[in-house]
């Protein structure tokens, strides 16, 4: 009986400083090419054919939101210029888009731009690019402040961003209206991941109450 309250209490102790995390809210996004619109075309200059590109990102709104820091790593779109001897991947610009109505089989205006034109991440400038060493592609990082946006504001897109009605998107020179996408795609919040975890460890206490009892 010992052992199972001090397991229990171990539990217990986890669970509830679980719950006194913030209230931040992650979201995430797979870029491919096939969530473009419409499908983009993949070749060199020559006409021969070039690997997919692709990527996914990682998004997280403060407690405030009041700010949405965000990292992003591509792949097979060059970011330098200089990582394939072809212009066609060549990256160009990259943004969110949002609107109410945004979803997979249409497009939705620039409402945030990271890379190339607009570039909003100003107040002040967090962007963060790193091209890979070898291969082709790199990552981003960078944070959209509450001032911030392509004549909008961050909060006058948080109902988009938290409904599903918002992808971030890499345009390149072949692909000029988007090469790879993906939509933000909200998490489960800490209140219900941590519910979660209480259930599960109910369950894990009334099973080792029964077996110290035996």
């Amino acid at each position: 009986m010992l052992r199972f309250r001090t397991a229990l209490f171990v539990c217990l102790v986890f669970l509830f400083s679980s719950g006194r995390a913030d209230a931040s809210r992650t979201l995430i996004a797979t870029l491919t090419n096939a969530a473009e619109f419409p499908t983009p075309t993949l070749t060199t200059s020559t006409g021969g054919p070039r690997p997919a590109s692709f990527g996914n990102a990682l998004f997280v709104l403060n407690d405030a939101q009041t700010a949405l820091t965000f990292n992003a790593t591509i792949f097979n779109i060059d970011v330098t210029g200089s990582q394939t001897p072809d212009a066609n991947d060549n990256l160009m610009n990259a943004h969110i888009h949002a609107s109410p109505t945004a979803a997979p089989g249409n497009t939705a205006p620039v409402v945030w731009g990271f890379f190339g034109s607009p570039f909003n991440d100003t107040t002040p400038n967090d962007e963060v690019f790193t091209p890979f060493s070898t291969g082709v592609g790199g990552m981003f990082s960078g944070k959209w402040d509450l001032s911030e946006g392509n004549n909008t504001t961050l909060a006058a897109q948080l109902a988009n961003i938290l409904s599903g009605h918002s992808y971030i998107n890499f345009h390149t020179v072949q692909n000029t209206g988007g090469e790879i996408r993906g939509f933000l795609v909200l998490q489960a919040s800490e209140p219900q991941s941590v519910s979660l975890l209480g259930v599960g460890l109910l369950v894990l206490g009334f099973v080792c109450r029964r077996r110290f009892r035996r």
